[in-house]
């Protein structure tokens, strides 16, 4: 079978994917880390995503973000970054003939960074400013209030951004350090998606990445799991919507149902024909969003169903959610919802994959994650080849009250009213 992609592992120890688009004039050039929140201490935790905000804040090269941000407006490039629990990621997609640039701007930013002590002072405030936005935002906080819930004062229950203490404490030698702990190239991955010339691109990757030396890299702290019953936290706020996510424990990454569990979600929460659409919001009014998803770390992982629901009905919207927890266990997938729940997923990641960014990004966390990359066609037949008894199978391991976990943001100061009602 013809791969799709490249790997190449340089000298280093860094691992290049190349992915060759020839039906698209653009390139996304991506550097994945495996340095995340989770790789942190209690000292340091929001140091991860700190140090992302600073990558842009100038070079020995390019001294100030102006100069930085000036030169990829100059191209009409699209550029962002991104900070998870296991890794961050910068890139920058634009026309291919700007690849030599966007190579040039990531590797100076990753290796030459300043961090000048002015600049830190002033992120510190941004970064303070979006922690507050998140606790003003209680559809995206509520996801912290989760992972807490689920994993409590250990790395992977951390939140990414950290907490304001931490953030003022942080100093240019902690920068410094944690790059020289977690940036090297073995444990890093850079992405090329597009259109390029494969010899120049190679070339190219060598000549910003390959000069640094390879050493070795602390993993991670294992997660510690002890749950034997129905879990719960509500995080008191004056809120006109109430912010829920109704989960369980599942699935580390590389597990064998993943595929099966992307399947459940789909069919739970995965559209406006989905059966908690339907029956939460369509037939009962209950909320104005909600949706149902499996997320894997690399030795855990939660199905969750989230929405913003009506504060006089939480209680009723909470049982319905339960239930369609308890009747996908009990009952099997009829066949021409199972396979409206695959196709939906298919056509997604078809769509998704004429998109450069998308692809480097799926590359990229796969062998990072993994170190193994499914093609397109592979990722495809998994999703085929699953089965209704997969899907009651996987319902029936997840939903049940010793994995159960809620999540609650709202003006609720007496938690006793939802224990009463969280069981499956």
């Amino acid at each position: 079978m013809k791969k799709d992609f490249e790997k190449i592992t340089l000298e280093n120890g860094l691992r290049v994917i190349l992915a060759p688009l020839k039906s698209v004039l653009s390139t996304t050039a991506l550097v994945l880390c495996g340095a995340g929140s989770r790789y942190e201490t209690k000292n340091t935790n929001g140091l991860s995503h700190f140090l992302e905000h600073m990558f842009f804040k100038g070079t020995k090269k390019r001294p100030t973000a102006l100069e930085i941000s000036h030169a990829i407006d100059a191209i009409g490039a699209e550029f962002n970054a991104f900070t998870d629990r296991e890794y961050t990621g910068y890139y920058i997609k634009s026309a291919s003939k700007h690849l030599p640039l966007l190579l040039d701007m990531l590797s100076d930013m990753v290796w030459n960074s300043k961090f000048e002590k002015s600049e830190i002072e002033k992120e510190r405030g941004v970064i303070i400013e979006e922690l507050n936005m998140y606790e003003d935002t209680p559809m995206k906080k509520v996801a912290d209030v989760y992972c807490d819930l689920l994993w409590g004062d250990q790395p992977l229950g951390w939140d990414v951004g950290g907490t304001k203490e931490v953030i003022r404490k942080i100093q240019q030698k902690d920068f410094f350090d944690y790059i020289k702990a977690r940036y090297a190239p073995n444990n890093m991955v850079v992405i090329l998606a597009g259109n390029f010339n494969r010899q120049k691109a190679l070339a190219l990757v060598k000549k910003h990445f390959g000069h640094t030396k390879s050493h070795g890299v602390a993993g991670f702290k294992p997660v510690v799991e002890k749950q034997q019953k129905p879990a719960l936290k509500v995080s008191y706020k004056k809120t006109d919507q109430a912010h829920m996510i109704v989960g369980m424990r599942g699935y580390k990454i590389n597990h064998p149902d993943r595929y099966n569990a992307a399947v459940l979600s789909t069919i739970l929460g995965g559209g406006m024909s989905s059966r908690l659409f339907i029956n939460v919001r369509e037939k009962r009014g209950l909320a104005y969003y909600v949706n149902a998803d499996h997320a894997s770390y690399l030795d855990t992982g939660t199905f969750i169903a989230q929405a913003g629901v009506d504060l006089k009905r939480i209680d009723e919207a909470i049982s319905v959610i339960l239930s369609e927890f308890n009747k996908i266990s009990q009952q099997k997938v009829p066949a021409k919802e199972l396979k409206k729940a695959k196709e939906s997923i298919k056509g997604r990641l078809i769509l998704a994959w004429e998109n450069s960014k998308a692809i480097a990004l799926s590359y990229g966390y796969d062998e990072l994650m993994e170190e193994r990359i499914r093609t397109n066609k592979e990722v495809l037949k998994e999703i085929d080849e699953v089965e209704a008894d997969d899907v009651q199978r996987v319902a029936r391991f997840l939903f049940t009250n010793s994995k159960l976990n809620l999540a609650v943001i709202g003006p609720f100061k007496d938690p006793s009213k939802f224990s009463r009602i969280l069981k499956v």
